[in-house]
C-alpha cells in the first residue's frame, strides 16, 4: 500500500528557530496507528524560504531549544 498523506495526522508540533535554521519536534499517527515522534530540520535559502534538510547533527543551541518540547511530546505519545 503506497503512502497516502491524507492518512497522516499531525497531533503535536513545536519549532525552535534561529536566523537560518528551524528544528521541529512533532508527533504523527498514520492511519490511526501508533503515535511516533519526528524531529526535522529546515534551512532558510537565499530567497528567505524554508527548505527541508536532513536533521543530521545538532548544535548545543538547537538541542537546548527543543529540549523543553519533550515533556509536552510525552503527553501526546
Amino acid at each position: 500500500m503506497p503512502y497516502d498523506s491524507s492518512l497522516d495526522k499531525q497531533l503535536f508540533a513545536k519549532s525552535y528557530e534561529s536566523e537560518s535554521t528551524k528544528v521541529t519536534v512533532s508527533v504523527y499517527s498514520y492511519n490511526n496507528g501508533p503515535k511516533k515522534l519526528q524531529i526535522s530540520r529546515e534551512n532558510m535559502d537565499t530567497e528567505g524560504q524554508w527548505r527541508f534538510s536532513k536533521l543530521g547533527r545538532m548544535t548545543k543551541e538547537e538541542f537546548e531549544g527543543i529540549l523543553p518540547f519533550f515533556e509536552e511530546v510525552r503527553s501526546h505519545l
